[in-house]
């Protein structure tokens, strides 16, 4: 039987089997662990390192899981826990800002689907042995894969679970057949028609002060498009403003942040902001100056054109983000399952896992669920 040491935050150790599981409170420590792992984007330093000063008031936990007999690291998971409706909950660094949730693989780590299952039990375990009495681990948006490596915390659940999905686009090298591929959305027109205006121009910024005003932008075009069709925006508050900045700070220069914009003598037409690794690029916010520009499609343009320059970049992989929209299938998206868990550490989690289960199953049959949301819509 593999033997399990728990670090606990105290210093004491316990023992159960042959992984160890560090929890560290500090984002910094445990950043310098496993810098050359398979990730996301969304695992990447510049990301979480902006999301734990950005956010105040949550409690960081980020666990380091290492082969004991080794001392090798195998995985570390970036998390945060909090209070909410009377328990305690154990949950990815996202908050809602994140695409996709995963640990951070290491790149020489080799594990079957017996290997993956030790691993998250190894998690569970040492989460249940910390003195802080957790009552539930929720995972959310967990993709299969973590670059080449697969994801073992996805073992814990269902694959495919989650009622979101990822939406990849895959270009091949040659662009030009891709925009081929999708002629019916008259890019080359819509070019053509924002052209026409002084100083056109499509602009991808290369500097934190010309980023930070573009997500000025952005901010203010996406604030009125969700009051005109009437939900609330929170992506401008102190701390998502903090965030989204200090990603822009720390990665622009590099390429990792890109903040683009079509641009004219006007003003700021569209904008788009995402965030690069390696050959994949994650679209993750559009705005548009409005009704007036509809005939150039400025949020469709601003997509497109954003493409073009970072395919010529040697990206080849473009995730228009979740959310099923029409439009990223006129962009030739597929949808890409993601995974969600959840596992009560305590027995006051269990009927939060009862109702999470229930909604995914829910979700393999819609016109049940559509069923249930009516009734829960008269019993209010």
């Amino acid at each position: 039987m593999a033997f399990l040491s728990v670090e606990q935050l105290d210093g004491r150790a316990s023992s159960a089997s042959g992984i160890s599981v560090e929890f560290l409170r500090d984002w910094q420590q445990a950043a310098l662990r496993l810098n050359g792992g398979h990730r996301t984007a969304f695992q990447h330093g510049y990301w979480l390192g902006a999301w734990y000063e950005a956010f105040e008031g949550v409690a960081p936990l980020i666990a380091v899981i290492t082969d004991a007999a080794t001392a090798k690291d195998i995985a570390v998971v970036p998390m945060f826990s909090h209070f909410r409706r009377g328990i305690r909950i154990v949950e990815f660094a996202d908050l809602g800002v994140s695409d996709n949730n995963a640990p951070i693989v290491a790149g020489d780590a080799n594990f079957d689907a017996a290997g993956a299952e030790a691993i998250s039990a190894a998690l569970v375990d040492g989460l249940r042995a910390l003195p802080d009495r957790f009552d539930l681990l929720r995972f959310k948006k967990m993709p299969s894969y973590v670059g080449a490596k697969p994801n073992p915390l996805v073992s814990l659940g269902r694959s495919g679970s989650c009622s979101l999905n990822a939406n990849l686009v895959l270009t091949g090298d040659d662009y030009a057949d891709y925009q081929a591929s999708i002629k019916r959305m008259q890019m080359p027109r819509c070019w053509r028609v924002f052209n026409r205006h002084a100083g056109a121009r499509f602009e991808i910024a290369t500097d934190v002060e010309r980023a930070h005003q573009l997500l000025d932008v952005i901010d203010i075009q996406q604030q009125e498009r969700m009051q005109q069709i009437g939900l609330r925006f929170v992506l401008n508050d102190a701390a998502h403003s903090r965030f989204y900045r200090d990603v822009a700070r720390r990665g622009v220069s590099e390429g990792y942040a890109v903040i683009s914009a079509l641009v004219c003598d006007e003003g700021i037409v569209a904008t788009a902001f995402g965030v690069r690794y390696g050959a994949t690029f994650y679209l993750l916010r559009i705005g548009n100056a409005g009704k007036r520009w509809a005939n150039c499609s400025p949020g469709l343009l601003v997509t497109e054109r954003t493409m073009a320059a970072l395919h010529a970049q040697g990206v080849r992989r473009f995730d228009l983000s979740i959310g099923n929209h029409d439009y990223k299938r006129r962009f030739g998206a597929e949808p890409l399952p993601l995974t969600d868990v959840t596992v009560a550490l305590s027995w006051r989690g269990l009927p939060f896992v009862l109702r999470d289960h229930a909604a995914q199953g829910l979700r393999r049959h819609p016109r049940l669920a559509a069923l249930a949301a009516r009734a829960m819509g008269k019993a209010r």
